[in-house]
């Protein structure tokens, strides 16, 4: 992949005045402070928060991700144990799922996902187990820690036994089609409402099976491309699942339904892609959206126009998230868009993924079309806590930023993914002694993104002492040589 010299790089501001002369060069005003506050200064991160009745020690939250290095039959390994590990000892106190657990064998992204199955039960609570420990011997008490796991189906990225797609989707469309090589004459791989009812107990048994392991709330996954977060476009399919808006967002309110009645005691949180966009043209130049323009009005997406899906349109999502909360949903976690067919809108970064592209807009605009959207969110919707998304390209800044908007209000919590793979500590270093420590702070090099799409496990290589020796770096160096 070409290297992209555009945009100056976050590292070259050496001040926050300088950062936020950016913002404004670039037609936006976002809150950044001038110093990082630690707890004792009296940072509006190290503040509790309610959620659902639980108050969570403070407002840093780790995503949740996929290491690909689960066994074959969703057990844990040590690598993924490891994660988790780090999840405890960073000092966050609400993790949102640590992990994407499949909720069927055949709804794995990848051969070596974790899976929420019954034959896995004790692997699902060692992981948990393993969290906890790691926190309760750093920080001394785990009683202000909530931490859940998030329940998925991939849908159409489904990869259960190799690199090949073995897709199982909500309907044709017929960008994503053609972009992952997807027959649109196959209606073997459209899901039928009778197996929807189904798969509707899957997610319910997954649920159990968390709450019977001791996690405090489950996910429901709707974001990123996968199937729940489909569904919410399926305008062109049929009967109960699809076409109007109370016909799309069936799926996911009867999945959240079904676990309140049966998993009595156990939050139910969802992980929201809010808004989204067409796909983007795989290359070595800066990135493209395929035509769309013979579509139009656009009927494929959540959260964008009709007329013209490069703009947003947070109607339904705003709607969507009023609705979740009145079903008495705990938290909404927003993200947006999908890392496999429009990376630059979900994560920034100035060096893109093997199957990505260079960036068509500085990265510092895709960080603020999402907090920007979650703060539109929260003023629309009082009542529900909203964890923000898409701060890691701030990189240096990432503190100054996150304390700035919390305490504006336009989010209750801040949320970390790829960062905390480099840099876990970040949450406590901050908070106790008020510093970042720059030699481990993710620079966005989507190092942890290429190696999986190349079948090989997930992790920060270039700043991570434990992934750099593995034989999956050498491997990685050698792909990126050949592809610049």
């Amino acid at each position: 992949m070409a290297k992209n010299n555009r945009y100056r790089r976050i590292a070259q501001y050496k001040q926050p005045e300088a950062l936020r002369e950016r913002f404004t060069e670039l037609g936006f005003e976002l809150p950044c402070d001038d110093q990082i506050q630690s707890a004792i200064d009296g940072s509006p991160l190290a503040m509790p928060v309610d959620i659902g009745g639980f108050a969570v020690g403070n407002r840093w939250c780790i995503h949740p991700m996929e290491g690909w290095d689960a066994n074959t039959d969703g057990s844990p390994t040590d690598r993924t144990l490891r994660r988790w590990r780090n999840f405890g000892l960073s000092g966050a106190k609400l993790i949102w799922g640590g992990e994407a657990a499949a909720v069927q064998p055949d709804g794995r992204a990848n051969p070596h996902q974790t899976m929420a199955v019954a034959q896995n039960s004790t692997g699902i609570k060692a992981l948990l187990d393993e969290l906890l420990t790691a926190h309760q011997e750093k920080f001394g008490t785990t009683k202000d820690l909530l931490v859940g796991l998030q329940l998925t189906h991939s849908g159409r990225f489904c990869r259960p036994n190799s690199k090949l797609l073995e897709p199982r989707i909500a309907y044709h469309h017929p960008l994503l089609d053609a972009k992952f090589g997807v027959d649109p004459e196959d209606t073997s791989i459209v899901w039928t409402d009778d197996q929807l009812e189904e798969l509707v107990q899957s997610y319910v048994h997954a649920a159990k099976l968390a709450q019977r392991a001791g996690y405090k709330f489950v996910d429901v996954k709707c974001c990123h491309g996968y199937l729940l977060h489909e569904f919410l476009s399926a305008r062109i399919r049929p009967g109960r699942f699809g076409g109007n808006y109370e016909g799309r967002t069936r799926l996911l309110k009867t999945i959240i339904e079904q676990i309140q009645q049966q998993c009595p005691g156990l939050m139910v949180l969802v992980r929201l892609s809010f808004f989204d966009a067409p796909p983007f043209v795989t290359s070595q130049d800066v990135g493209v959206p395929m035509d769309f323009e013979r579509w139009l009005p656009y009927q494929f997406g959540f959260g964008c126009r009709e007329e013209n899906p490069l703009e947003l349109d947070l109607t339904e999502p705003i709607r969507l998230v009023t609705e979740l909360r009145d079903m008495g949903v705990a938290a909404v976690n927003l993200s947006c868009a999908s890392p496999y067919y429009n990376p630059h809108f979900m994560r920034p970064a100035s060096f893109p993924p093997s199957d990505g592209y260079l960036p068509p807009e500085d990265p510092l605009v895709g960080v603020f079309r999402q907090i920007d959207a979650v703060r539109q969110c929260k003023q629309a919707v009082p009542g529900i806590p909203l964890v923000g998304t898409g701060y890691t390209y701030l990189q240096d800044y990432l503190p100054h930023v996150a304390q700035a908007v919390v305490r504006q209000g336009w989010v209750d919590i801040v949320g970390l993914g790829r960062m905390v793979l480099s840099y876990w500590n970040l949450p406590a270093d901050t908070l106790e002694q008020g510093v970042m420590h720059r030699k481990v702070i993710c620079r966005t090099f989507s190092d942890c993104t290429t190696a999986p799409r190349n079948g090989m496990i997930s992790g920060c290589f270039p700043l991570d002492p434990y992934y750099k020796q593995t034989e999956e770096a050498g491997r990685l160096k050698g792909l990126k040589r050949t592809s610049t």
